[in-house]
């Protein structure tokens, strides 16, 4: 893709979707990758930041459930920051984000980061062009002072068509499970597609730098979406398996000695399945 800031559209005549079979199967080995990944991030104290942005709909929730579901959470920290407090409107704007930086031995996955700025904030009217045009001027400064202390900086932004994402909203409409996911601000936003659209441009051309690229996950599909990231992540961050050698076989247990087994009167919880 073209650093000009303009995102290439997803060609709808593609290859087909995976089936839950082939994208759990591959899946599983990027899981076993990603624990590898861990240790070694573990071993050499390395210190991971992971940003995702993208439209509402976009799959960035479950991406990131996709990167941590079968690692630490010791390890692996999501940070998805509610509306600012009073307080922190008044403060630097990245301030609140800094707090959440990984240390050492730690990778901290931003699920929507300081970009909030430079997208709904301005889309909806929460800041003004002043306020956007001092966020798109510092943040290539502000990204080169993270890199700097030691930290490796990654940056995705999740880009799915306008066909897709309103299926998405709907079926959370339709759907009472997801409907927490939609929110007053998702529908209003929703009609903004355009806006949005300019945001993203004028967000790409200021801030895709070589210090901190911005890499664009086509995620119409979902599921190839999900590995494409993993896959991608992996290979941005040089790792070596530093897991346990060999198989891993349980010790025997303990002799029950003078153990009896417990008399009290448990509550259990019933068993209606």
């Amino acid at each position: 893709m073209a650093r000009s800031g303009a995102v290439e559209q997803r060609d709808e005549a593609g290859p087909d979707r995976l089936t839950s079979k082939e994208y759990e199967k591959e899946l599983r080995k990027l899981h076993v990758e990603m624990v590898k990944l861990q240790e070694w991030v573990k071993q050499e104290r390395l210190k991971v930041c992971i940003v995702f942005e993208g439209r509402d709909g976009a799959g960035k929730g479950g991406s990131i459930k996709a990167i941590t579901e079968r690692v630490s959470p010791r390890v692996f920290r999501v940070v998805a920051l509610p509306a600012p407090t009073e307080r922190e409107k008044s403060q630097m704007h990245a301030q609140r984000y800094v707090a959440h930086f990984p240390a050492a031995g730690e990778i901290v996955i931003f699920d929507r980061s300081w970009y909030n700025r430079a997208g709904v904030e301005r889309v909806m009217g929460f800041c003004t062009d002043k306020e956007v045009r001092h966020f798109l001027d510092m943040v290539p400064a502000f990204e080169n002072a993270m890199v700097d202390s030691g930290i490796l900086l990654v940056k995705y932004w999740l880009e799915v068509s306008e066909e897709e994402q309103t299926r998405r909203l709907q079926e959370r409409i339709d759907d009472g499970r997801k409907l927490w996911k939609l929110s007053p601000m998702d529908l209003l936003s929703y009609s903004r597609w355009y806006d949005y659209s300019g945001a993203r441009d004028e967000m790409f051309a200021a801030t895709d730098t070589k210090v901190a690229p911005w890499w664009v996950v086509r995620s119409d599909d979902k599921r190839r979406a999900r590995l494409n990231c993993i896959r991608h992540l992996l290979s941005l961050i040089p790792y070596k398996d530093v897991t346990r050698p060999g198989k891993v076989k349980l010790p025997e247990r303990q002799k029950p000695g003078g153990y009896r087994e417990s008399t009290h009167p448990f509550n259990y919880v019933p068993e209606k399945y």
